[in-house]
């Protein structure tokens, strides 16, 4: 299906659910974006790539992009979707899903011209989705990703990791995931900051994902002098849950010597961009 007809079929579901004129999606220039509120959603893609080798790219994450909509012209669709996407109804829960799924699909729709059938995309699933879905988890987005000609088990979850607070529910947390798994979903934990690393270790071994990503950044400013010891240990535990490890934010030598020395299997970061270009 061609992508302008692909927004127009999603855009027809999203009025259909929401039961009002509520046609998100734009496409522009051959990239879509959507609103929400008054923000601007669209899509930025990193390429990952082997520690060992990056000229190889094994897959890309995904980041959200928002503005206000302000910011530019408005043209007249699109302050129709404006006015019409007020859900004053919502819980909190339901507007963390709507948004959710709107970007998702997004997402997937800007990643169809660089999809390959050996490549992955690391998306963000938010904690609050997945504790506000109470079952069949990954269901509703199994048929954005089949109808946009892709699989599932190209797709890989990340769930990110801000701190201790995850611990109150990791059970429901690591449900949902395993629910996400059973649809053929991959899954990934992403820590922003390492929490201790006995948590870090309970997480992973309780969860067995398939890749576990920290920063190099992050950890250069927290370990300091022991950053290439903590990252041994990690990448040990990832090692025998048959994980692999991605090491974010190389922006410089010492960081790319960082994610060889580790053993880290995949790396990310503007460091490699001057180079390879």
């Amino acid at each position: 299906m061609a992508l302008n007809d692909l927004v127009e079929h999603f855009n027809d579901r999203f009025e259909r659910e929401h039961h009002a004129n509520y046609r998100p999606l734009i496409i522009e220039n051959n990239l879509v974006s959507g609103i929400f509120g008054s923000l601007c959603i669209s899509s930025s893609f990193s390429p990952l790539r082997q520690t060992a080798n990056p000229t190889i790219i094994t897959g890309h994450a995904v980041k959200i992009k928002v503005a206000a909509c302000g910011a530019r012209h408005l043209h007249s669709y699109e302050i129709e979707n404006l006015v019409a996407n007020t859900e004053p109804s919502n819980t909190h829960f339901e507007s963390v899903i709507n948004f959710d799924r709107l970007t998702r699909t997004i997402h997937m729709l800007n990643y169809l011209p660089m999809a390959q059938s050996d490549k992955v995309l690391f998306l963000e699933v938010d904690p609050r989705h997945i504790l506000g879905i109470k079952k069949d988890h990954g269901a509703y987005f199994e048929t954005i990703i089949e109808q946009c000609g892709l699989t599932t088990h190209n797709t890989i979850m990340v769930l990110p990791v801000t701190g201790g607070s995850y611990l109150t529910y990791s059970a429901a947390l690591i449900t949902g995931l395993t629910n996400y798994r059973k649809r053929g979903y991959q899954i990934a934990l992403r820590f922003e900051h390492l929490i201790s690393d006995a948590h870090a270790a309970d997480l992973i071994h309780k969860l067995t994902p398939d890749y576990v990503s920290l920063s190099a950044r992050q950890m250069e400013a927290e370990s300091g002098g022991n950053a290439l010891k903590k990252l041994h240990a990690l990448k040990r535990v990832i090692t025998s849950t048959q994980g692999q490890g991605i090491l974010r934010h190389i922006d410089r030598q010492q960081s790319e010597l960082l994610a060889r020395h580790s053993g880290f299997d995949l790396v990310e970061g503007r460091y490699y961009n001057p180079i390879l270009e």
